[in-house]
């Protein structure tokens, strides 16, 4: 950085390069005739943009931006007056509703009408992705923060919702045909099981596998949310038979499939986190699946379950702190793990747990499985954030009308499968036909559909540990 006069200079440039690029809410009565800004103003913002560093500098100018060209809060309270006036005064309901379309529209902030400016201009709707990105990041990081940046985060992602519905993203099949960027991107992008090599990535889009993603017609061949699907004779219990590195087999028995198991799926876009694609993705699959191999009658995920790990241990700690007596083992399970480690007390777990050094004791992981599979089968049922599932991938699935169906033991012993959840998975199943009523329950009463299987570890933990 130079002497503190640069500084004041740049945030003078700042300043005006804004009040420049940001077009002024024309006024209701002429909102229709309203010139479009110049093209130029709207390169200039993104040159200007990129050429600023990543982190502080993007920062301090979308910190400004939202504060200083959100929505004009005396149009709104004058606006909302005039709703109330006419309500009051039981004008005609033209009226009424004249009022209403009035606060509607000063109810837009500012920057509202920029973004609509980029999302027209070429390339102007990646550059919005990317932008949406460096909010989310610095949202996350708190580099931004406060509540004109939220709703900024918000208005953005909604409008990036309506620029990337179902009607104008393409469905495209990778395979070893694929140009070399596309397989580059979509093995950078994995992230539930990372691509070790080319042989691993080469067997992910080969025989008894498919490989898909979502473009969109403003952005094309930029895979947006990618889903692996392997192609199997019954439900997957582990992720070793999936990804591990064995010859690709050479030809498909259409015989043999039965099942088709979602593996992975994972957004390359953050500036698109929020944005429904997911589910959109899972349905299109589906269908052209069914059409490509009509005996597919199973269709189930094998998921990750991230986030079980550290809340087994923050559940040890709070019982630390309570009384050094553990609630969540049966006696002879904490007598036996006691034994084992040659001591009872809830740390020497919790070091456990965090290295994943147990995993090499044969008879801790014997142990372990029972009472692991019925607290993992509470975390994804019983625990819950605003009523619904706490963990995010179990409310995905759910919010999509699947069924929390099977709990895996030692489904994953990747170091990072062992890291986030001990090494279980999950199978959601989707049965088609019930997938809407499913999902209206879940939204609606915010009523999980679980399996026998789950219900059983469910009533186990109920019984066995006190919470």
């Amino acid at each position: 950085r130079g002497p503190a006069g640069s500084s004041t200079a740049s945030v003078a440039g700042m300043e005006e390069l804004l009040s420049r690029s940001v077009p002024p809410l024309p006024p209701y009565e002429t909102k229709e005739k309203a010139p479009p800004p110049a093209e130029l103003r709207g390169a200039e913002f993104v040159r200007y943009y990129r050429a600023l560093g990543a982190g502080q500098p993007r920062a301090e100018l979308l910190s400004r931006l939202a504060r200083d060209f959100g929505v004009d809060h005396g149009r709104v309270a004058e606006f909302s007056a005039k709703v109330l006036q006419a309500r009051e005064q039981q004008r005609e309901l033209g009226a009424l509703l004249q009022a209403e379309d009035r606060l509607r529209y000063y109810l837009n902030p500012q920057y509202r009408g920029l973004f609509q400016h980029l999302g027209r201009l070429e390339g102007g709707l990646r550059f919005l992705v990317e932008l949406r990105g460096d909010l989310v990041e610095g949202l996350a990081t708190k580099a931004v923060d406060g509540p004109h940046v939220k709703e900024m985060n918000g208005v953005l992602k909604n409008m990036l919702s309506e620029w990337f519905s179902t009607g104008f993203l393409n469905l495209e099949r990778v395979t070893w045909q694929s140009p070399c960027e596309v397989l580059q991107k979509i093995s950078d992008s994995e992230a539930v099981h990372p691509v070790r090599n080319w042989v691993d990535m080469k067997r992910r889009v080969g025989s008894y596998r498919r490989c898909y993603f979502f473009s969109h017609c403003a952005i094309p061949g930029e895979p947006l949310i990618v889903l692996h699907v392997a192609l199997t004779s019954d439900i997957s219990s582990s992720i070793q038979a999936i990804v591990k590195e064995v010859p690709p087999l050479e030809t498909e028995d259409t015989d043999k499939i039965t099942t088709a198991i979602f593996y992975s799926i994972s957004l390359t876009q953050q500036g698109l986190q929020g944005v429904e694609l997911g589910t959109y993705l899972i349905k299109r699959v589906v269908k052209e699946l069914q059409k490509e191999l009509p005996q597919i009658k199973d269709f189930s995920t094998l998921s990750p379950i991230p986030g079980f790990t550290k809340w087994l241990v923050g559940l040890l700690s709070s019982q630390t702190k309570e009384l050094e007596r553990n609630e969540l083992f049966t006696e002879s399970e904490w007598q036996e793990i006691s034994e084992i480690t040659g001591d009872s007390t809830t740390e020497t777990l919790k070091k456990l747990l965090n290295n994943n050094e147990w995993v090499r004791s044969e008879k801790l992981v014997k142990v372990f499985h029972l009472p692991f599979m019925r607290l993992c089968a509470w975390y994804l049922y019983g625990e819950k954030h605003r009523g619904y599932a706490l963990n995010p991938v179990a409310n995905f699935h759910l919010q999509n009308g699947s069924v929390m169906w099977r709990i895996n033991w030692m489904a994953d012993t990747s170091p990072r499968g062992i890291a986030a959840s001990c090494g279980m998975m999950v199978n959601y199943r989707y049965f088609l036909e019930d997938t809407a009523s499913n999902s209206a329950a879940y939204l609606g009463t915010k009523q999980i559909k679980a399996s026998e299987q789950v219900l059983s570890l469910v009533s186990q933990f109920q019984q066995n540990s006190k919470l």
